[in-house]
């Protein structure tokens, strides 16, 4: 019997949409074997996150994303390892809406593999306050929302830099939200910026648009961009 480098025997390796990515697809299910031993939640959001960007990055439409993604979680439900069975929670939690469902019903098909004590918290965040940072007519406006876990555990921000036309030009996970604000309060008493607290109503809707309509995005936004989207989606008015 022929065992591939995955650990799935090539009797039980899935039948994919796009069989020409399996190996990228394995690449990622050995991968996941690092999420477990990840300190927190949020550093598991930030790690899968980072791996979507990667998927979404190269795909070269929605199409070829959503077949992708099917593709991922089928491979993660048939490696059937722990790591694999996390990536799938996680991806349940964050990932893109239309993968959720799926990745649920993959992970329920490995329930009972040991899981890390803080998976029950993934995706379970509420919004906090949100600020406004203008640096000059002509650096756009950053909006910084923040976040905790529920019980008020693990601050934690999405920054997003808009450009003209609320074009995304940087999107991060800041995870030391009191010394960036510290920082802007600091500029703005030298007048480098403005930072005021905003409607995060209006945020909500400047971030789904922003980060929901473009078809592309400068590279440096690909890895926070599913837990943005995810983050974005909490804010008020949606």
């Amino acid at each position: 019997m022929t065992v591939p480098r995955s650990g799935v025997p090539a009797s039980r390796r899935p039948r994919l949409t796009l069989p020409g990515l399996r190996e990228v697809y394995e690449a990622y299910a050995r991968a996941a074997e690092q999420l477990p031993a990840l300190p927190g939640a949020l550093q598991a959001e930030v790690w899968t996150s980072a791996q979507l960007g990667a998927l979404e990055s190269a795909a070269p439409h929605a199409e070829g994303r959503r077949a992708a993604l099917g593709d991922l979680i089928t491979t993660l439900r048939a490696a059937g390892t722990p790591g694999a069975h996390t990536f799938l929670r996680v991806l349940a939690a964050i990932g893109p809406a239309e993968a959720r469902r799926a990745a649920r019903l993959a992970a329920g098909e490995l329930d009972g593999l040991p899981e890390p004590p803080w998976a029950g918290a993934l995706g379970a965040v509420a919004p906090g306050q949100v600020w406004l940072i203008q640096e000059g007519p002509l650096d756009g406006d950053r909006l910084v929302c923040e976040f905790r876990y529920e019980g008020g555990a693990e601050l934690h921000a999405l920054a997003v830099r808009l450009s003209y036309g609320d074009a995304p030009r940087e999107v991060v996970v800041v995870g030391d939200v009191r010394a960036l604000m510290a920082a802007a309060r600091q500029a703005m008493q030298a007048e480098l910026c403005v930072v005021q607290p905003y409607d995060a109503a209006a945020v909500g809707a400047r971030l789904r648009a922003a980060l929901g309509g473009a078809e592309t995005f400068p590279e440096d936004c690909y890895p926070a961009l599913a837990l943005a989207r995810h983050r974005a989606a909490l804010l008020p008015g949606a």
